[in-house]
């Protein structure tokens, strides 16, 4: 039997360790860095910002549509930022989760600009997203069904490939990941589109980085729900959305002996992740009325500064690697990557409204998953 030959990159933390590649390599790079690189990192990203939510020119829906087709044609690449209508307590704004993600992905939109290949935006689809169960009942908290997540996720996938974004990445900041996987899988079962379509969980793409560890900057405590890690984040983006002479620490219920259910960004490498199960703790409006679990007392900005300059890097390796591998214009193998021929999808493929053009919305439907 072959050994594992696979490398590792080790730290000061033996439970932290990256693996020998690019991802690995540029985590490895943030998790060295001094304050005053992460802030140089921080500066390059034009990070804290002002929300480009109302800002010509900064995403599909708030740009003359000459320059979103220009842009376009340059890049490819469409990130969708998804957040959600949660109480956070009462300390924080209920759209926290979408002023997190939006202005992270604002930060790369203008790394990328400043570099001359911008990314795109585009608005996003779920302002009131869905959540798990023991979030019920809360007031605050706006929930929507999971068909609702999961068909608007979908037709705006359809949507965005139509225009001729064939590089789709949701980023995601809210407690719905198994929806947007789901969006994801019926998108292809019922279109069969070729294309790079991801949804990324951004706290778990840097989880490393909210454990709490023997450094200055570090979190003192493993990261939950409307807490020092959230709490931080949001004082860094959007300061004036956070009210520290309010906040509540608060702490959860469970009825199981610890060690079986971990927390959000997986710290202790548990058997289930947070969102396998309900009935084994209490709900929200029961536990922690508070919106809180978790101690936001400890936020500081400084605490945010790794965890943001670790998710805008990686973002724009992720973003770098797409459009390498397949430049504006291009796709994936057709035939190896779906069930379409490379005949079928040419006039689906060509530049909108160029000659020999056709609209996604007539392609002819294919197997048995189908709907509109």
């Amino acid at each position: 039997m072959a050994k594992d030959t696979k490398k590792w990159l080790l730290t000061d933390n033996p439970a932290i360790i990256f693996e020998d590649n690019s991802v690995g390599k540029l985590k490895k790079e943030v998790w060295d860095m001094s304050m005053e690189q992460i802030e140089k990192v921080l500066e390059e990203y034009d990070i804290p910002s002002d929300s480009e939510l109302g800002k010509a020119g900064s995403y599909i829906q708030n740009t003359p549509r000459q320059k979103v087709i220009e842009r376009r044609r340059k890049n490819d690449i469409c990130f969708i930022p998804i957040g959600c209508t949660e109480n956070h307590g009462i300390h924080a704004n209920s759209g926290l989760d979408t002023f997190m993600v939006t202005q992270i992905l604002e930060g790369v939109r203008r790394y990328t600009a400043k570099r001359g290949c911008e990314c795109t935006l585009a608005f996003p689809p779920l302002n009131y997203g869905g959540h798990p169960y023991h979030h019920l009942g809360m007031p605050g908290t706006v929930i929507m069904p999971h068909e609702v997540v999961v068909e608007t996720l979908i037709y705006t996938m359809l949507g965005l490939w139509n225009d001729g974004f064939r590089k789709i990445i949701m980023i995601n900041n809210h407690g719905h990941l198994w929806m947007l996987e789901s969006a994801i899988q019926e998108f292809m079962k019922r279109y069969h589109l070729p294309g790079i379509f991801q949804v990324l969980d951004w706290h778990r793409a840097v989880r490393e980085f909210f454990y709490p560890v023997d450094r200055e900057d570090s979190l003192e405590t493993n990261f939950i729900h409307a807490d020092e890690s959230e709490t931080s984040v949001g004082l860094l983006l959007f300061k004036d959305m956070i009210d520290m002479s309010v906040v509540q620490d608060a702490q959860g219920e469970s009825f199981l002996p610890d060690g079986h259910f971990d927390t959000s960004v997986e710290p202790n490498r548990r058997p289930h992740r947070w969102s396998e199960g309900e009935g084994h703790s209490a709900i929200e409006r029961a536990a922690t009325p508070e919106g809180v679990v978790g101690k936001p007392s400890l936020a500081t900005v400084e605490k945010a500064k790794r965890p943001i300059a670790a998710i805008l890097k990686y973002l724009t390796l992720v973003h770098d690697q797409i459009l390498d591998a397949f430049p504006a214009g291009t796709v994936p193998p057709v035939e190896k990557t779906t069930l379409r021929t490379e005949k079928e999808m040419e006039p689906f493929l060509k530049e909108p409204f160029s000659e020999g053009w056709k609209s996604v919305y007539e392609l002819p439907p294919m197997g048995v998953f189908t709907k509109l």
